[in-house]
């Protein structure tokens, strides 16, 4: 078999995402698929490069512009993805020689035939490196252009930064801001029904993965050096479900009981419908739905691999009211579509492609969808409202809204919640999980009853 390049696998990634239009997660596990044979480390460093050149994608332009006669904006799209890719390495993988990260780029510059451009790619992250060494890069003055400095050291679109900052101050900005930059490791759900969690431990330890107790929740669990999930056989059985802390909330605050009929609203991919199931054992149904055939298969063959009896995807629009579901659910989850700006740590993309007037169409979403779930809940049921975002238009504005034109009631989270998450929210019945803050991605979730 012929060796295989990592960085020519690592621009292909890249040209995937700004050519295609491709979220980054999504092209790089297309790219890993393709490529099964890589060893561990061939894997971790393509997607460390992948990620990270995504992650600090304005810190890096700003760069590269200091010492470029080219803008990046003006660069040929494979030229400027080798120097994105080389300037990553350079500036913020230490264990990587910065020869071999220039080497490396102009050697893949002359590859895919821009060999009259070579010098000009080994001048300009020579260059970089050497500034680097020195530690004189310039950036923007912290006193004098606050939100310019933030919006460049974090590689975070300065509306953003603006936006968090007025809602939430400038301390609380500073620490989220931080902790998107941080690596992370695999947040994972250990099933609970018809296992026991030492059997999965050892399962884990048999095939040498690094297993720690995550915060908060009994179940939730770290894992890491591990090759490819879905060669875990604790993966394979169903046993773990990889889910952030923040995202396994929803269900852990709906209180539910054997025998309860749930209905999930935008199930897909079916982590929050899986866990429910999982809560009530082999009892009660979880009515799993989302809009499309595709986001179904996706729950089915999750459904399938966890072995859950008590679930029942179907095809079905949040947006179109469903007669037949009047005052029937015990529990609906309405886990809405949303920015997505709480899991950027992990989804760095999303803060390129979002606008301001996005979130305020998603905010009117939301409101459409809550008024169909509203009248599912039977009277004494219970309606869970959660994003994976930290926006007010989203999610503490909606909550005031729907609770302002719905008989329902805000009911307190502090009796599902452990002590390090109850606060004053958590009391009134809701809780914004802040990056930095929590030890988990951004999460808002609230808990309503309705009237009886």
């Amino acid at each position: 078999m012929a060796a295989v390049n990592t960085r020519d696998i690592i621009l292909s990634v890249l040209m995937d995402i700004s050519k295609n239009g491709r979220f980054c997660h999504v092209a790089l596990h297309r790219a890993l698929e393709e490529h099964q044979f890589l060893s561990k480390r061939d894997r971790a460093f393509i997607t460390r490069v992948c990620e990270g050149t995504m992650e600090r994608l304005i810190e890096i332009d700003y760069i590269i512009n200091q010492f470029s006669t080219v803008p990046v904006a003006r660069m040929k799209p494979v030229i400027c993805n080798i120097m994105r890719s080389a300037c990553y390495q350079i500036c913020f993988m230490g264990g990587v020689p910065s020869n071999a990260s220039v080497n490396e780029a102009v050697m893949l510059a002359q590859s895919k035939g821009f060999y009259n451009l070579k010098g000009f790619v080994n001048g300009v992250l020579r260059n970089i490196a050497r500034h680097v060494e020195a530690g004189d890069i310039e950036y923007p003055d912290p006193v004098k252009n606050r939100m310019e400095h933030l919006s460049v050291k974090y590689s975070m679109p300065r509306w953003i930064v603006k936006y968090w900052n007025d809602a939430y101050g400038e301390d609380v900005t500073d620490i989220m801001l931080d902790s998107f930059v941080k690596e992370r490791p695999t947040t994972v759900r250990f099933k609970t029904d018809g296992i026991d969690k030492e059997t999965i431990l050892e399962s884990l330890k048999e095939q040498n993965v690094h297993v720690v107790k995550a915060p908060y929740l009994p179940y939730a669990y770290d894992i890491s050096e591990y090759n490819y999930l879905p060669a875990l056989n604790a993966f394979k059985k169903g046993w773990i479900f990889p889910q952030d802390i923040g995202s396994m909330l929803p269900v852990e605050v709906a209180g539910l009981k054997a025998g309860d009929y749930v209905i999930d609203m935008c199930a897909a991919p079916g982590g929050k419908s899986l866990h429910a199931a999982d809560k009530m054992g082999s009892f009660g149904m979880v009515d799993a739905r989302d809009l499309t055939a595709d986001k179904v298969a996706l729950i089915r063959e999750n459904v399938k691999r966890a072995d859950l009896i008590n679930i029942q995807p179907r095809v079905m629009d949040a947006l179109t009211f469903d007669q037949d579901s009047v005052d029937k659910a015990d529990v609906v989850i309405c886990d809405l579509p949303c920015s997505g700006l709480g899991v950027i740590g992990r989804k760095p993309d999303i803060k390129y492609r979002l606008t301001l007037t996005q979130i305020e169409e998603l905010a009117q979403l939301q409101k459409r969808i809550l008024h169909n779930a509203a009248s599912y809940v039977k009277p004494g049921g219970t309606l869970i409202f959660s994003t994976c975002t930290v926006s007010p238009l989203e999610n503490t504005e909606n909550v005031k809204y729907f609770e302002a034109n719905y008989p329902f009631r805000l009911d307190s989270l502090d009796p599902f919640l452990p002590k390090e998450l109850q606060q004053l929210t958590t009391s009134e019945g809701y809780l914004q999980v802040v990056p930095g803050i929590h030890q988990a991605d951004g999460f808002f979730v609230a808990r309503f009853v309705k009237e009886g």
